[in-house]
């Protein structure tokens, strides 16, 4: 089970938000386009030559990111289990967003994967199970962010570094990279195959 039921989470803030990245729970879109940005500072830079699969795309952000960044790859596909942040993100990139849950569900192929912070309202387990998915459906890598450190909260979910080690060792990764400073209690992870 997820830590909170996450479609009532998204649509309370939605509802006082709006499409915004302040209705995905983001602090503000700072917050949001840090994160981005250090993602896209460990994809490759000729991204042009690579299909990438966003793990949790809610609104499909991070492709207008790319676009507003002058960084297209040359296919994206948007994944996430919810139905209106999928209609919000086909409408918007015009691209393929898929409704699926990413614990459980078959995901499609792409050269690489990535995920922001989607993860930080599941369990443990489903993290885990988050992770394996998606590096299993990459041929390259997968690199995502999500809150860092040893605090236990009724809502969020925290990664410590010694399970991240944990899960790469276990999935057989051949290299793992990290990123921290950027904020506080936050950390951006490749798996690299």
């Amino acid at each position: 089970m997820p830590r909170i039921d996450d479609k009532a989470f998204y649509e309370a803030a939605i509802k006082i938000h709006g499409i915004t990245a302040m209705g995905l729970n983001w602090h503000s879109n700072l917050s949001q386009e840090i994160r981005f940005d250090v993602i896209l500072e460990m994809l490759p830079n000729d991204l042009e030559s690579f299909t990438l699969c966003d793990a949790g795309c809610g609104f499909g952000d991070f492709y207008t990111f790319m676009e507003k960044n002058f960084q297209m790859c040359k296919k994206y596909i948007g994944v996430d289990a919810l139905e209106f942040m999928c209609n919000v993100a086909k409408e918007k990139t015009g691209c393929e967003i898929i409704q699926a849950d990413i614990c459980k569900e078959s995901l499609p192929h792409a050269d690489y994967y990535i995920c922001s912070d989607a993860m930080n309202v599941l369990s443990e387990f489903e993290t885990h199970l988050f992770i394996r998915n998606c590096f299993s459906a990459c041929s390259i890598g997968f690199i995502f962010n999500i809150l860092h450190g040893d605090f236990d909260t009724t809502t969020y979910n925290y990664t410590t570094t010694q399970q991240i080690e944990n899960i790469a060792k276990e999935l057989g990764v051949k290299c793992v990279t990290y990123s921290q400073g950027y904020m506080e209690n936050d950390i951006t992870v490749g798996f690299f195959k």
